[in-house]
């Protein structure tokens, strides 16, 4: 997960610094979403994911100019997945139903 978000935040540099304090945002929009009723927060759904990268890109940095935008879209997210049954129940994996 580390990864994914440093290429969403378009961070190249690898100091440890910077890993943990994207580690710690990583952890903490996972505990939002649980604190939000989601219980199946799977790191390989790509819903989960991308509400983990919206969350980084609102909280990453001190001048961010588009933090509140990400911030909107984030609770957006996060009221979906919560009011989602497959996100709000335990189970090991969503099934997408086409």
């Amino acid at each position: 997960m580390l990864e994914k978000i440093r290429a969403a935040l378009r961070i190249k540099n690898s100091s440890e610094k910077i890993n943990e304090d994207i580690t710690d945002l990583i952890e903490a929009c996972k505990l939002d979403l649980k604190l939000a009723g989601i219980k199946n927060i799977d790191e390989t759904d790509a819903l989960i994911i991308q509400a983990v990268k919206i969350y980084c890109k609102a909280n990453f940095g001190l001048d961010n100019k588009d933090s509140e935008k990400y911030q909107r879209s984030y609770e957006m997210l996060k009221t979906s997945l919560a009011l989602c049954g497959d996100y709000n129940t335990e189970s090991e994996s969503v099934e997408v139903v086409e």
